[in-house]
C-alpha cells in the first residue's frame, strides 16, 4: 500500500500575500496615530507646566512683598515695586489693590508678558512681539479683613490662546492655562 504524500514547492499565494501586506499597512497606520497624539500630549503638557511655572514665579514675587508690621506695631505695605520689569523696580504699583479687571485685561501695572524662555519682557496695555505667554495678577482686599488681609491671584495662558490678543473675560478658561490664589496676611517682624 503506497501512502500518499503530499509536498508543495510553491510559496505564498498573492493574496495571501497582500493580505499580510493590508495588516501590517493597518497596524503601521495605527502606530503612526498614536504617536502623534503621544506628542501632542507631550507638547500641550510641557505648555501647561511651564505656565504653571511662571504663575508660580509671579505668586512668588507677590507674597515675597513686604506685608506686615513694623517694631511699633505699625503696618508697613509695599505699595511701590514694579513686578512687570525684571529686575524689579520701585515705580510700580506693588501691593496696592489692583482694579477689578486686572485678570481680564491687560492692565498697566498688574501685567507682565514673557517669551518663549521665560525670560521677562516687560508689561504695558499691548503685548510685545516676542511674547509667548502673559501673566496678569490681581491684588484684592479681603472684604472682611481689608486692612490686613490680601487675596492674590495670578493667571498665566499662551499668547494664542485667548481670543482678541489676550483679551477676554477671567471666566473663560482656555487650555494649557494656569491660575493660582493664595491670601497674604499681615504677620509682625
Amino acid at each position: 500500500m503506497a501512502s500518499a504524500r503530499f509536498t508543495s514547492n510553491s510559496g505564498f499565494s498573492l493574496i495571501e500575500t497582500m493580505v499580510a501586506t493590508m495588516l501590517l499597512a493597518t497596524a503601521l497606520v495605527g502606530t503612526a496615530q498614536l504617536m502623534a497624539i503621544a506628542t501632542n500630549g507631550n507638547v500641550a503638557a510641557r505648555r501647561s507646566t511651564f505656565a504653571t511655572t511662571l504663575a508660580q514665579e509671579k505668586m512668588e514675587q507677590l507674597r515675597g512683598l513686604t506685608w506686615g508690621f513694623d517694631s511699633v506695631g505699625l503696618p508697613v505695605s509695599d505699595f511701590a515695586s514694579d513686578l512687570a520689569v525684571d529686575p524689579v523696580t520701585s515705580n510700580g504699583k506693588g501691593l496696592s489693590p489692583s482694579p477689578a479687571d486686572a485678570l481680564s485685561a491687560n492692565t498697566v501695572g498688574y501685567v507682565d508678558y514673557v517669551d518663549r524662555e521665560g525670560d521677562s519682557l516687560g508689561g504695558g496695555q499691548t503685548p510685545p512681539t516676542a511674547t509667548a505667554y502673559v501673566r496678569r495678577w490681581s491684588v484684592e482686599p479681603l472684604p472682611t479683613n481689608p486692612n490686613n488681609t490680601l487675596i492674590l491671584q495670578v493667571l498665566v495662558f499662551s499668547v494664542g490662546d485667548r481670543p482678541n490678543s489676550g483679551q477676554g473675560t477671567v471666566l473663560d478658561r482656555v487650555r494649557d492655562e494656569a491660575r493660582l490664589v493664595t491670601v497674604k496676611t499681615r504677620k509682625s517682624r
